[in-house]
């Protein structure tokens, strides 16, 4: 991503979400704020590359369909990351719900793009303070965009401008009133694949130091890119090539055998770690339409040491 603009991926995860709102049952995830974050220009631009995406990916099945509502669909469902965006979002947040339970009371959501949980969850928000960290391009354009909608604030959301290729997590807490020593909830979707392996690594670190011990944090990331199918490996290089177009490429995944003690160095301890597998099981079995688990996306979970 380029230092002086926002995140082209945040917008279309948005719109992901407000899709899957819109046009999908069961829900996985259900997120009906995600399309007003966008124009309609917008929402018309992500479905027209879409749709492209699906004529070099599947030029055969995008024969199959009848108009472009139903390309859209197909593209969506099979060709995109949609089905990451929405299990990665709800995992977290059940996550985030049981550390609730357990006393968490600020919930730190790193990378936050287009999120609507303060404006979506405010029951959850009158018992957690809220801190939204991220590239500061990507944060003006959505606060701008919130201005323009005239969304009122909630008073327990915090904006904090970091961008994590240059400044350190730490310094969070000279820029917002986060406190230190209270038990913190970190989310982190959909950015560890785009940085360096140190920068992920330094940045869980860094969620180490500024929090006590059972803290947690959540993340998604990218496993071995050994293709269990013909499709699996077309799946990914659809996405790949589409998001190189929009100028943030796939950089970093671990190795799941590692991960325990690539945590462990870092001040933390992995508490679960989801194969595609567990997440099909978990969010996908029984459905009847396109979505099911990435075969090279796992979610982790792991608490302060």
């Amino acid at each position: 991503m380029d230092n002086n603009s926002f995140s082209l991926t945040a917008l279309g995860a948005a719109f992901m979400r407000g899709y899957h709102a819109r046009h999908d049952d069961p829900k996985i995830f259900h997120d009906p704020l995600a399309y007003g974050l966008l124009t309609e220009k917008e929402r018309f631009l992500i479905a027209r590359h879409w749709l492209n995406r699906l004529q070099s990916a599947d030029a055969e099945g995008a024969k199959m369909c009848p108009d472009e509502a139903s390309a859209l669909r197909r593209a969506l469902q099979i060709w995109t990351g949609a089905s990451v965006v929405l299990s990665r979002a709800r995992y977290a947040e059940e996550a985030l719900r049981e550390g609730i339970g357990r006393g968490i009371r600020q919930y730190v959501i790193l990378g936050a793009g287009m999120d609507t949980f303060a404006f979506r969850c405010p029951e959850a928000m009158e018992k957690v303070e809220v801190f939204e960290v991220d590239h500061p391009a990507t944060q003006t354009f959505k606060r701008n965009r919130i201005a323009e909608l005239g969304w009122k604030i909630p008073s327990g959301l915090h904006f904090v401008p970091l961008d994590f290729t240059e400044s350190s997590l730490g310094e969070m807490k000279s820029h917002s009133p986060y406190n230190p020593a209270g038990l913190t909830f970190f989310s982190w979707l959909g950015v560890t694949y785009y940085l360096s392996r140190k920068t992920v690594l330094d940045t869980l670190a860094a969620v180490a130091r500024i929090s006590p011990p059972e803290s947690m944090v959540v993340f998604d990331y990218l496993g071995p890119r050994v293709a269990s199918s013909r499709i699996a490996a077309k799946r990914l290089k659809a996405i790949g090539d589409s998001l190189r177009d929009l100028g943030e490429p796939l950089k970093t995944g671990f190795d799941p055998a590692a991960l325990g003690a690539d945590l462990a160095r870092s001040g933390l301890r992995l508490v679960e770690d989801l194969a595609p597998s567990d997440i099909q099981r978990r969010y996908f079995d029984g459905r009847t339409d396109g979505y099911r688990a990435s075969e090279h996306i796992r979610f982790a979970l792991a608490a302060v040491k």
